[in-house]
């Protein structure tokens, strides 16, 4: 049992890990794609972006979980046709929706880009992203093979390596196609991130051949096994449900991009304006604000099968802990974010994307990403509760205020972005809110009030560092200034974490690598 654990921890501190280097990685053409096709050509991506998600959800939102659950116990039963079965039968499920789903998107890309996409320019770009369709059919399923497997250094290597060729040829390519117009320059990126799959898939197929070059001494053949059709329904048994799941926030992501668009251009503004606009939004300012969403998503993981096994033996205590523990380091670790980004919106726009159009829209929602930064862990308490259908009807009601907003909100001349701003932020507390709501009723689960005080107490004293130094300005209030004030917030903030007892040993020893530092006094 522990040592199963312990490679599932291992597991997921890998993929962490990646998550991680990949999120600093993916910053590079955030930072240099602004500056080369400027924000109308970021907003002509994200027009794109939102719909390929869609796409992307149907083919693979669920099989690669589907997949990984079915390989993982065909392997611990020692059945190897088995394992070989699901594998072939996913990767043509797979395959199959996708090649259909590419077919649609020719036949209908004029009809797309011009009527669904709201500008014409993103039709180039649209064709240029079809080919990912297929690359993400059979790279998700394989993902999912090597996590049934319980192998995460394939998933890792391979995210980093589409990470790296996507930073490489994104910009590459839209600076070769920039002399050719704004709209060619947008292809370009978008082809550049079709390369970075294309790579990701090269990885896992080379970790895949060596994998079926070791003897499998674990794994015997067992006969014909069950037949295939019986294979496919159990993995659309699992998938259906998840895809949907994932499907509700994808649409939701695409009918916000139309709905902006649209609504801005209904108040006046000009397509190119309102694309601009959209691209600054979704492209430069909410990317900042999901930075520490790597660490809530790792929280996230380890939560759910701790909570899982809690909920198995009815032990309230420890999920009241796992709770409050997940909770406390998910505000902890955001709210820093929110001060730095919310106090020195300027100047880190200024150093990021060259000019500081967009710092009005991050400083308004910067307050309020403390409710992100609580969603994933409350998500996943109700998923491990078995309460899935819960949290998706949470997300279904907060997407759907969020779309009405847009409308009301958007179209209104006196509002425009601000009411797209307005939305997302209602959308952020709304949910979060449902969430906090739904597992309070389930388990009873009260965060401690001293706890928010505390947090508020430090981040008062950070943001009070910060603005002294930033006011002295040894440097001008330049980029130096800019670092000198983040690092003297930063170290007042975590020296208050320690003065304050918000972070405890047992926290500490929970973390990767300072865990060997400060084991658990009462290891459990």
């Amino acid at each position: 049992m522990s040592t199963r654990k312990q490679s599932f921890i291992q597991g997921a501190m890998i993929l962490l890990a990646a998550g991680l280097l990949n999120r600093l990685l993916g910053f590079v053409p955030r930072i240099a794609l602004p500056r080369m096709i400027g924000a109308e050509g970021v907003g002509l991506v994200q027009l794109v972006f939102p719909f390929t998600i869609v796409l992307l959800t149907l083919i693979s939102g669920g099989l690669p979980l589907a997949v990984a659950k079915q390989v993982a116990e065909a392997d611990s039963q020692g059945d190897a046709n088995r394992v070989r079965r699901i594998l072939r039968i996913a990767v043509a499920l797979s395959l199959g929706i996708s090649l259909l789903l590419a077919i649609g998107c020719i036949a209908l890309s004029d009809y797309i880009s011009t009527r669904i996409m709201t500008d014409s320019r993103v039709h180039h770009a649209f064709l240029a992203m079809i080919p990912i369709l297929p690359l993400v059919a059979v790279s998700s399923v394989w993902r999912g093979y090597f996590q049934g497997k319980q192998n995460m250094i394939p998933t890792a290597i391979s995210q980093t390596a589409e990470t790296v060729f996507r930073i490489v040829c994104t910009l590459l390519f839209a600076w070769l196609l920039l002399p050719q117009g704004l709209a060619m320059a947008t292809a370009g990126a978008v082809l550049g991130m079709v390369a970075g799959e294309a790579a990701g898939l090269l990885v896992l197929w080379i970790q895949f051949v060596r994998e079926r070059k070791k003897p499998a001494a674990s794994l015997v053949p067992q006969g014909h096994g069950e037949p295939q059709s019986s294979t496919a329904r159990e993995l659309l048994r699992t998938a259906i449900p998840v895809t949907g799941s994932k499907m509700v926030g994808s649409l939701s992501y695409l009918l916000e991009s139309i709905l902006t668009v649209r609504s801005l251009t209904v108040a006046g503004i000009a397509v190119a304006g309102a694309t601009a606009q959209y691209g600054a939004l979704q492209g430069m300012v909410i990317p900042l604000l999901l930075l520490p969403g790597a660490l809530t998503y790792s929280l996230a993981i380890s939560l759910v099968p701790s909570l899982s096994e809690a909920a198995s033996r009815g032990d309230w205590a420890t999920i009241h802990l796992r709770l409050h523990q997940s909770m406390r380091l998910a505000i902890v670790t955001g709210a820093p974010f929110v001060v730095l980004l919310g106090l020195l919106a300027g100047p880190i726009c200024t150093l990021l994307y060259g000019n500081d159009s967009m710092a009005d829209m991050l400083r308004w929602m910067s307050p309020l990403a403390i409710f992100l930064y609580m969603q994933a862990p409350l998500q996943a308490a109700l998923q491990a509760l078995n309460r899935p259908g819960t949290a998706l009807f949470n997300t279904f009601a907060g997407a759907a205020v969020k779309l009405i907003l847009i409308v009301q909100l958007a179209t209104d001349p006196r509002f425009g972005i601000v009411g797209v701003v307005i939305a997302i932020a209602v959308n952020m507390m709304l949910v979060t809110l449902l969430h906090w709501i739904s597992v309070a009723r389930l388990t009873g689960f009260r965060m401690m009030p001293l706890d928010f005080l505390k947090v508020t107490l430090a981040m008062i004293v950070m943001s009070a560092v910060m603005l002294k130094i930033w006011d002295i300005g040894l440097f001008g209030q330049g980029s130096f200034d800019l670092v000198a004030a983040a690092s003297g917030g930063a170290i007042a903030y975590l020296l208050l974490l320690v003065l304050l007892k918000l972070v405890d040993r047992e926290d500490v020893s929970r973390t990767p690598i300072l865990k060997h530092l400060f084991p658990p006094r009462n290891p459990s």
